[in-house]
């Protein structure tokens, strides 16, 4: 059982969501550092806190020091991918990541980190729906590419982690084909237990496609899913016997993947061991996954989920504007569970929600990078937003905004025409 965590100041016993905003990104000052060394000894002793063992209750409001070191870790990580990832269309490498596994922390600038990559991981996107898209080449909509990595903690680190850590990074959406998978917006039967199906547990189509597709077989690589069912359970394997964490992060898509694996680890049962291992998901600007039958189903099985989110960003808001966890139950009077219920996309786990937006620059709702340098900035205020917080009587206009403007200014990705197909796309929701 793990200790307590406590704060310097006493702690506010009420679960509102909590609000980190500014719009400058601040680095680290001494004191922020002296903090992050005091922390890095605390997390060998409360690690299993920091994973979700209590839901993170009391340590989103006001956030901890310790969990805010850890949500930036792992999103750094997450970063990691976006560095190594190659667009160059001339590169050899295109589509693929830039570097070797031995080198690849390295080069993205973690050497430092403690964790070594032992496999790349794949994905085709199986993409069969009847829209006009834009310049996208066949041959770059049915290839393989470079969806993120397998790590494993070092000897050295286990002692500052207090465990053994799996970890698993996806990058968010950067191609054409990912971007329309990311708006297949239908509901459909996850069915990834053979034993027992649940057809009552769905996701949304297009990541369940991209998790699961066998185009990848095409390449000699096995289906995403096989990829990362396969070397989470070796490694399982290889350190039994040791204290134990599996850690999924991502970003947008990624945070999407994530969280298809953590529900399949738990699914099947990889994580239960003489103990039971926990498997913990880092969203970063993660759109919603399956319906609310998704969401029971991984709290039963004990997922826990952090989800890092800036109110500003239209992703965090699909798919299920309308359909979603705040329309499924009316109180009336009683309880009265519409119909659709089991329609209805709804979020998993426990919310921090940050609150940034540049003006000049609307793209960086969305961007990772500046959520973790956010998350950087010592200025914090709390807020208390109700369960309206969320509507945005302008949505649609500013997500074709967003992704019209993420196009022009966001230089690590050239998304100008998947960024149009997919405005246009979102402005026909409407109807």
């Amino acid at each position: 059982m793990p200790g307590k965590i406590n704060h310097n100041d006493t702690l506010s016993q009420s679960r509102k969501t909590h609000i980190v905003s500014g719009v400058k990104q601040a680095s680290y000052d001494k004191a922020a550092s002296s903090v992050a060394a005091k922390t890095c000894s605390m997390l060998a002793h409360f690690w299993r806190e920091i994973q979700g063992f209590n839901d993170w209750e009391n340590l989103v409001e006001p956030l901890h020091p310790l969990l805010r070191q850890e949500i930036i870790r792992y999103g750094e990580l997450v970063t990691a991918c976006y560095k190594a990832f190659d667009l160059d269309p001339v590169s050899k490498r295109f589509l693929n990541c830039k570097y070797g596994k031995n080198s690849m922390m390295r080069e993205v600038g973690l050497q430092d980190s403690g964790y070594q990559v032992t496999k790349y991981i794949y994905a085709t996107p199986d993409i069969n729906i009847n829209i006009p898209i834009q310049n996208v080449a066949s041959s770059s909509s049915s290839c393989s590419r470079w969806i993120g990595y397998v790590a494993v903690s070092s000897d050295e680190s286990v002692k500052r982690l207090g465990r053994r850590d799996v970890v698993v990074s996806f990058r968010g959406t950067v191609t054409n084909p990912e971007w329309i998978a990311n708006f297949m917006s239908s509901l459909t039967p996850a069915r990834l237990d053979p034993n027992n199906p649940r057809p009552d547990v769905k996701v949304e189509s297009g990541f369940l496609s991209l998790y699961t597709s066998d185009e990848s077989d095409k390449f000699g690589l096995g289906s995403c899913r096989e990829q990362l069912l396969s070397e989470v359970s070796r490694l399982l394997n290889k350190y039994k016997g040791e204290e134990l964490s599996i850690t999924l992060a991502g970003h947008s898509m990624g945070s999407s993947l994530a969280l298809l694996l953590a529900y399949d680890i738990a699914e099947l049962g990889l994580n239960k061991t003489q103990s039971q291992i926990p498997v913990t998901v880092f969203s970063y600007g993660g759109p919603r996954v399956g319906n609310s039958g998704f969401k029971a189903r991984c709290d039963e099985l004990g997922v826990k989920v952090l989800r890092i989110v800036n109110i500003n960003d239209p992703i965090t808001k699909l798919p299920g504007v309308l359909l979603n966890e705040n329309f499924r139950v009316l109180e009336l009077g009683g309880r009265f569970e519409f119909p659709w219920s089991c329609s209805c996309y709804a979020h998993v786990g426990v919310e921090l929600v940050l609150d940034f937006f540049n003006v000049q620059n609307p793209s960086c709702v969305h961007d990772l990078e500046s959520y973790i340098n956010l998350l950087k900035s010592p200025k914090i205020n709390q807020q208390d937003h109700g369960d309206g917080a969320d509507d945005d009587d302008n949505f649609f206009n500013k997500a074709r905004e967003f992704m019209l403007s993420r196009a022009q200014n966001f230089k690590m990705m050239p998304w100008k025409n998947a960024a149009g197909n997919m405005a246009s796309l979102v402005q026909s929701l409407r109807t």
